[in-house]
């Protein structure tokens, strides 16, 4: 696409030369709606078969749904053949690290999400220390910067564990003392105060490894009286898994928490068979009354920092502590048995881990590169390169590891308790030196197209579902997620028969095919597959 054609489709949105868009009429005065989707096929987010629905929307909710004549709209869009469903909300987002740079979140927005819930993993962007980048004391300041740089999809945040145990004490290995924990439980109602949905932990993750499950417990108490969720990166993901899965379910029961497993899966080819045993844990919990539900994202690798494949001690405290521990002999070796032991058990090898962040150092230019391919480069073993990164990157490096199967992923998919969380970001489509992980801008495509549509993993309806109501209820957005009368117009129209994700682990940086409009409380932030340069998204905030 041109530059003047992106330009022309920008002022259209703005009401500039409205001509352009074809598929919507002229503005007409005097009309019932402001919008009218004409000829498409609703599915409306709970579960129901497609049925052939007009909706009208006005003031940016949805008004009438039927047979209306397109005369009755200021404008109309033509869906006639494509699906008309409720926007898609991301369960599990990294936004808050993105939103401000990129607001107009191509990677987000052309895949058809209005809504993203961001702080994931035990990380937020508030509050934050006084000396940060970028400073926010709370998570009201955050989302009032939200606000000001108009994302292009709505923003709701949880408060992470980990940046509010970080804040107090820093990265060090041990419990909090009473007083401390007392200021972190008076810094989570704070956040909540604000309009946090809820609290996030990251318990692979540098400080949350070092929380006692006690620690965790009186937080998530305080979340199950506020009516807020807690979403929870576990502990194992690999070796420990079914233990993992056990402590979440243990602070339910003991915390009366709604609980989100976040991303779940089995990473490592050792670990796969612990899928069945994981999933038979939480139904019975389910069963017993606990409110546990879990979401998952549609590949076999996932995405991480390189520091997660080291032991708890080597990681504790600052990038200066790992650096003196890798230039002392001694702990070098000791990191270096660790690393060989854990990358034999998951992901598999060295092979397996592909670099997804820019390099710095004497790799640079090798992003996309496994560790192995770059230890060749270097003629050294793929264990010592993996030492020699982070030394020369300050341990600042993130990396895809292709981990799992495809036949889990479907299965856990598939399940009724599950969602889709993408686990991705707010990015653009200009092309730069990293290579992340596709997830960011294929997840919704990937879902509908391989796993609806070539793997009959599950059936549409389910899967709209699962990308909208499901996300929508389990974090509390009012009137949202749905197609209902009354509800906000946050809506994608795609294409069933030829939706599909074309981003990739080698060209990540790619707009999925068959996304062909998208609203955000009415306002057309997409068209034709193409982004209006529209921002009206908001920031959601619980009650």
């Amino acid at each position: 696409m041109t530059h003047d054609r992106r330009a022309l489709l920008k002022a259209a949105a703005c009401g500039i030369g409205a001509a352009l868009l074809p598929a919507c009429a002229m503005t007409r005065r005097g009309a019932d709606f402001d919008l009218v989707l004409h000829g498409g096929w609703v599915i409306d987010g709970n579960g129901k078969p497609a049925q052939r629905v007009d909706v009208g929307v006005r003031d940016g909710r949805i008004r009438a749904l039927g047979a209306i004549d397109r005369e009755r709209g200021r404008r109309a869009l033509d869906a006639s053949g494509w699906i008309v469903a409720p926007g898609f909300v991301d369960m599990h987002s990294h936004s808050d690290r993105s939103i401000l740079e990129c607001p107009t979140a191509d990677s987000r927005v052309l895949q058809g999400y209005t809504c993203e819930i961001t702080g994931n993993c035990g990380g937020s962007e508030a509050p934050t220390e006084p000396n940060a980048k970028h400073p926010f004391p709370r998570v009201r300041d955050f989302l009032r910067a939200v606000e000001a740089a108009r994302p292009a999809l709505h923003q709701a945040l949880l408060v992470g564990h980990g940046t509010l145990r970080a804040n107090r004490i820093g990265s060090v290995d041990r419990a909090l003392t009473s007083a401390e924990l007392a200021d972190v439980v008076r810094d989570l109602e704070t956040a909540l105060d604000d309009g946090a949905l809820g609290l996030s932990s990251g318990l692979e993750y540098v400080p949350g490894i070092y929380t006692p499950p006690e620690e965790l417990i009186a937080l998530a108490r305080i979340v199950a009286r506020r009516k807020r969720f807690y979403a929870s990166h576990m502990r194992s993901e690999d070796a420990r898994l079914v233990e993992a899965v056990d402590e979440v379910l243990a602070l339910a029961r003991q915390s009366g928490a709604r609980v989100q497993i976040s991303h779940l899966k089995s990473c490592g080819r050792a670990n796969w068979p612990k899928i069945d045993t994981v999933i038979a844990r939480i139904e019975a919990a389910v069963r017993e009354g606990l409110d546990v539900r879990a979401d998952v994202y549609p590949y076999t690798a996932y995405s991480t920092t390189l520091t997660i494949l080291l032991e708890p001690w080597a990681r504790e405290g600052e990038a200066t502590d790992l650096l003196a521990r890798l230039a002392d002999p001694a702990q070098r070796a000791r990191m270096r048995a660790e690393v060989m032991a854990h990358v034999a058990n998951e992901p598999g090898g060295f092979d397996l881990i592909a670099i997804a962040s820019t390099l710095d150092g004497s790799a640079k230019g090798l992003s996309g590169k496994s560790v192995a391919e770059i230890a060749a480069r270097w003629d050294i073993e793929p264990v010592d390169a993996y030492l020699r990164l982070l030394e020369e990157e300050r341990g600042s490096v993130s990396y895809v590891g292709h981990a799992m199967q495809e036949s889990d992923v479907a299965r856990i998919l598939a399940h009724p308790l599950t969602m889709v969380g993408s686990d991705g970001s707010a990015q653009t489509l200009v092309p730069a030196a990293s290579v992340p992980h596709p997830r960011s801008f294929g997840t919704a495509a990937r879902v509908l197209g391989r796993f609806v549509r070539e793997l009959g993993a599950l059936d549409l309806p389910t899967a709209v579902r699962k990308l909208s109501a499901l996300p929508a209820e389990r974090a509390g957005l009012v009137e949202r997620g749905r197609i209902e009368p009354g509800f906000h117009a946050d809506l994608v129209v795609f294409d069933a028969q030829v939706i599909a994700d074309r981003a990739t682990f080698e060209n990540p940086r790619q707009a999925p095919v068959g996304v062909e409009h998208v609203l955000v409380d009415g306002v057309s932030v997409v068209e034709h597959g193409v982004h209006t340069g529209a921002r009206a998204g908001r920031v959601l905030r619980a009650d």
